[in-house]
């Protein structure tokens, strides 16, 4: 890249002890200068060389962190101010870079759960913890809302986009500039404090990415050096069909070597500069294909799925133990098989296979309705051959927007804390929890919030004091995952499947095929008396039964005793009951 023996390695604003050097990629450009607070923005001051491959250099003993700046670069119709695409801070998506120095992050001995022990929360900066006097959350007041998620007992936070982007209210699937964090929620110094205090509290903290288009509005990159064909957006972006995405023609240009880079730089730097713990890739399904087509009629994009393979395999040789998840909801075993095998390699995808079936069940208004074998085909989806290389919920920023809103509120839209919204909810809970994957629940799921997710409503905390029963409920079913190793194992097996009671029973056990645990779940509004199955050796002794009033003065109190089993003719037989719309659970 470079031709000069003594320049800095590194993109963007680079401090060191004599200064903070500069490197820009800008093919098109025939000259650039760095302008800041450093040089009082003087357009003449600090020009810069070219180097080999269009990248542009030069050093500035001046410059120092905290300093705004930009590039100004003679692109071929004339004179251009951008901002840095390596900026680490901004001032807003439209303003300047600021010169950042992260350098790596802080060891502070924190080490990721397994996997298979892990237990997400997804959560949305702008609302989980309030809202200042702006209207906007803060990583600060999410920091506030950690102890709720440690006395919940979850082990890891996944959190929706923090990338720079247009205004300070948004989902964050809109990223202005990428390796910035968003000004109004705090900027470096509040992502790098959240990190800190989530891994003090115990939690690992999964990042969600997004690359499959930038922008599309507030958007340097697009004609960054001033080039693009047609109507086209330049270097960062394919020039041709393949740049139409959903959001917007902004899909970058996968093939180009210098596009894929400033990708797999950023995919490392939240692990390098921030310390997090683990990636999710927002709607995977367009970085590999144009379109949602699949089969025959998709345009398939290799350069995409050859990205996709080269940041995970860096990342698992680097970052051993952290996690990347796809969001790619079309089932594909290849997005999380091995690379060695031609898989893409993330550790895990959002199973569609599960959510929606499940999802279904619930909501359906009629009990009638219900299919066991819907369930049977979620509970036991594999890819590769593997549960857990997915991650099973009934709710997610997606599931509860977009013409969706949350389970409770799909169930009952007049009152989304009745009965029926309360019990059938917190059965799909149960279902989550119980069901070989890595669970996840979305924010405020632990106390019934309803309607749909809004970027600028925040999550409704008094709820937490009204709904202490069902939180204690959610509290039972994680520490339950992480308690019973059968839970947090592989092996699943159906014992019934009854469409006329809908009852539905499977066996949890691990890698040694102990017993491990039994789990009835009732899907109608009536008891189910004297269940019988086929059950394994031992006693089985009952460990949670959801129609307790103590998770809710709604609920029935049904009285489930400790299974009992009989053994005939060397036919072992374990016959119980389970109230409405409940779930129990036995281990032996």
């Amino acid at each position: 890249m470079s031709i000069n023996e003594d320049a800095k390695p590194g993109m963007g604003a680079i401090p060191h002890d004599g200064g903070v050097a500069f490197r820009v990629w800008a093919p098109n450009a025939s000259s650039l200068s760095v302008v800041g607070d450093f040089n009082d923005w003087a357009e003449d001051r600090h020009p810069m060389t070219s180097e080999q491959g269009g990248y542009w250099y030069t050093d500035v003993p001046e410059a120092k962190p905290g300093q705004e700046y930009r590039f100004l670069i003679e692109g071929p119709d004339g004179a251009l101010s951008r901002i840095d695409p390596y900026a680490r801070a901004v001032t807003n998506s439209v303003g300047n870079g600021v010169i950042t120095d992260l350098g790596q992050a802080p060891d502070d001995g924190f080490t990721p759960p397994p996997w298979n022990e892990m237990v997400i929360y997804e959560l949305h900066i702008g609302t989980f913890g309030g809202q200042d006097a702006d209207g906007v959350g803060t990583f600060d007041s999410a920091v506030g809302r950690l102890d709720h998620l440690k006395s919940l007992g979850v082990n890891a936070v996944q959190i929706m986009p923090t990338a720079e982007f247009a205004g300070d209210m948004s989902w964050g699937y809109n990223p202005a500039h990428i390796f910035a964090v968003e000004t109004a929620y705090g900027g470096p110094e509040g992502f790098r404090a959240f990190v800190r205090a989530a891994h003090e509290a115990g939690m690992a903290v999964i990042l969600d990415v997004v690359y499959n288009h930038f922008g599309p509005s507030d958007l340097d990159l697009w004609r960054f050096d001033g080039w693009g064909e047609g109507e086209a957006g330049g270097i960062y972006f394919y020039n041709d069909w393949r740049a139409e995405t959903p959001w917007g023609a902004t899909r970058p240009d996968y093939g180009r070597p210098e596009v894929r880079q400033f990708i797999r730089d950023n995919a490392l730097f939240w692990l390098e500069a921030y310390g997090v713990d683990g990636l999710r890739w927002d709607m995977t399904l367009y970085i590999r294909n144009v379109s949602e087509d699949e089969g025959d009629d998709a345009q398939y994009l290799e350069d995409g799925w050859s990205l996709m393979q080269w940041v995970n395999d860096e990342i698992a040789e680097r970052f051993p133990g952290r996690i990347t998840i796809a969001e790619d909801l079309r089932t594909k075993d290849a997005v999380t098989a091995g690379t060695a095998d031609n898989g893409a390699g993330f550790g895990a995808q959002w199973d569609a296979d599960f959510v929606h079936p499940v999802r279904e069940v619930l909501t359906t208004p009629l009990d009638e309705d219900r299919s066991m074998q819907a369930l049977a085909g979620a509970l036991t989806k594999t890819y590769n051959g593997d549960p857990l290389q997915r991650v099973v919920y009934t709710e997610s920023h997606d599931e509860v927007a977009n013409g969706k809103a949350r389970v409770p509120h799909e169930i009952d839209s007049d009152d989304q804390t009745a009965w029926h919204a309360q019990k059938r909810s917190t059965l799909g809970a149960a279902m989550v929890f119980f069901s070989p994957g890595i669970p996840m629940i979305f924010q405020g799921q632990e106390f019934l919030q309803g309607d749909w997710f809004d970027d600028s409503v925040p999550l409704d905390w008094s709820q937490r004091e009204d709904f202490r029963g069902i939180i204690r409920l959610y509290r039972d079913l994680v520490k339950l995952r992480l308690e019973l190793r059968a839970l947090s194992g592989r092996g699943v097996e159906i014992l019934l499947a009854d469409e006329e009671r809908k009852l539905f029973v499977f066996r949890r056990f691990d890698a040694d095929d102990q017993p491990g645990a039994v789990i009835a779940m009732n899907f109608q509004a009536e008891e189910a008396r004297d269940i019988a199955i086929s059950v394994p050796e031992g006693q089985w002794t009952l460990r949670l039964n959801t129609d307790w009033q103590g998770y809710s003065k709604d609920f029935g109190d049904f009285h489930t005793t400790d299974m009992h089993v009989e053994e005939v003719d060397g036919a072992r037989t374990g016959s119980f009951s389970v109230g409405p719309y409940s779930a129990v659970l036995f281990t032996s």
